[in-house]
């Protein structure tokens, strides 16, 4: 069967029968979680961990925790 004919299923059965023949099952059974998609909605997890700050509490955010580096880009003599 050619790729372009195949389904996704058929795709995924055949890469995995050669995966399991080319590095065995251990191999095979490493390999996957290096290239299995992850599960959820990054999205909105994110938006219930941090809300959505605003431009001015973000920067004043990285100003308290960064202190040192809350000038950097700015052209000297100029606040």
């Amino acid at each position: 069967m050619h790729p372009q004919t195949m389904t996704l299923e058929q795709i995924r059965e055949q890469g995995l029968a050669i995966l399991c023949q080319h590095l065995g099952i251990v191999g095979m059974v490493r390999f996957l979680p290096q290239t299995e998609m992850g599960w959820g909605d990054y999205t909105a997890a994110r938006y219930q961990w941090l809300g959505e700050p605003d431009l001015e509490a973000l920067a004043k955010t990285i100003q308290t925790h960064y202190p040192d580096r809350a000038n950097r880009g700015q052209v000297s003599g100029t606040k």
